[in-house]
């Protein structure tokens, strides 16, 4: 290996791409704005893809790991109207190839899978610039620098690295979800529960929609969206839970109480994720030394695919430079001419599915789409 590599950034997609140079033997440097691995709450449920994140977790020779992370019973998916009626009901067969996983689990996993040391934690980004010849370096909140002759941006949205490559920044994609919790559910909440079922549940209803999926310990974690301005969210204060909470729940009077209780009888405060979203088909000229990978390279509205794909960059990432060790320029062009078309085509898909989502004939369209791609009512 001719050159030292810094990943930015110890989400899914850096740390896929760090066990995946270490499995070819080659060493990496992670570094990490959290303080520890537990600084925070690490999501939720993931499916995990076997067309893009299982073959990165085979690439990182992490496979058998994962299935032992899988929660059973999780791909059952419900389709409901506002009402309550149920319109589509499809059971966990076990044959589905999108099993679902807890994301901290799957992230402990591959933390764990590196040697010690590969993570450096408590590094903030403040800036990176170019020196020449291919070499960055890399600026810290604290005032400390790393200098690298390969620099990877996995840092997610608001990417650090991304202005050494792009102008491009990410603009609101004028939909917000609203995080909600709901524990103990069958014993606490078994109406909500017994809406939701074994798996996860769709309401998609024009302008908005209720979604929500079982975890792991009896957990209901609901994701409420909302098509509205920023605008309209900067208006309520988040910080008074009693008022977001009444106010987003007026937004869906009318529907069946089981639905709104995943809003009214939450467990913790609303929490809002607006989504923002890159040009579809953000792309770069090639610029030696230096690539992004996950959202730090084509952040799209939500569609299901942000972590496989991010997972699956790190993967193939991994792969082009254990495949051109002494031709890192190489690698990153096999790497970056693969990656390109398939974000493009991942983030149009994501614009498709929340068009069926919020759109008009919400939730028929999303039915009927389901119908043709197989899927029994």
């Amino acid at each position: 290996m001719t050159t030292d590599i810094t990943i930015i950034g110890a989400g899914l997609g850096g740390l896929t791409l760090a066990r995946v140079l270490h499995v070819h033997g080659i060493p990496s440097t992670v570094y990490e704005a959290e303080t520890s691995p537990t600084a925070r709450m690490q999501g939720g449920l993931l499916d995990i893809h076997d067309y893009n994140g299982q073959l990165a977790l085979r690439a990182a020779g992490l496979i058998d790991a994962f299935r032992g992370l899988i929660l059973e019973g999780r791909q059952a998916m419900r389709v409901l109207d506002r009402d309550g009626t149920v319109l589509l009901d499809k059971a966990d067969d076990g044959t589905g190839g999108r099993p679902e996983v807890q994301r901290g689990e799957l992230r402990r996993t591959l933390l764990d899978s590196l040697p010690a040391g590969t993570v450096r934690w408590g590094h903030k980004v403040s800036s990176a610039r170019a020196l020449g010849e291919g070499r960055h370096e890399v600026t810290f909140a604290d005032g400390s620098t790393a200098v690298t002759g390969l620099l990877v941006g996995a840092d997610g949205a608001w990417s650090r690295v991304r202005p050494l490559l792009s102008t491009a920044t990410p603009e609101y994609a004028d939909t917000s979800v609203v995080e909600t919790y709901l524990f103990h559910a069958d014993t606490r909440h078994p109406a909500a529960a017994k809406a939701v079922g074994g798996g996860s549940m769709m309401v998609p209803a024009q302008g908005k929609e209720i979604f929500a999926h079982r975890e792991s310990g009896d957990t209901l974690h609901a994701y409420v969206g909302l098509a509205k301005p920023q605008e309209w969210f900067d208006a309520i204060d988040f910080t008074d839970a009693a008022a977001a909470t009444q106010r987003i729940a007026q937004e869906f009077d009318g529907w069946a109480p089981e639905l709104t209780a995943l809003i009214i009888d939450s467990d913790t405060a609303p929490v809002l994720r607006p989504y923002y979203a890159l040009p579809t088909g953000h792309r770069w000229d090639r610029v030696p030394g230096v690539t992004l990978l996950g959202d730090a390279a084509h952040l799209s509205v939500s569609n299901g695919e942000g972590a496989n794909l991010a997972m699956y960059d790190g993967a193939e990432l991994g792969e082009a430079i254990a495949a051109h060790p002494y031709d890192i320029e190489r690698a990153l062009t096999v790497y970056e001419e693969a990656m390109f078309p398939r974000s493009a085509e991942a983030a149009a898909d994501g614009m498709q599915l929340n068009g069926l989502l919020f759109g008009d004939d919400a939730p028929h369209s999303l039915i009927a789409a389901f119908i043709e791609d197989g899927e029994t009512a």
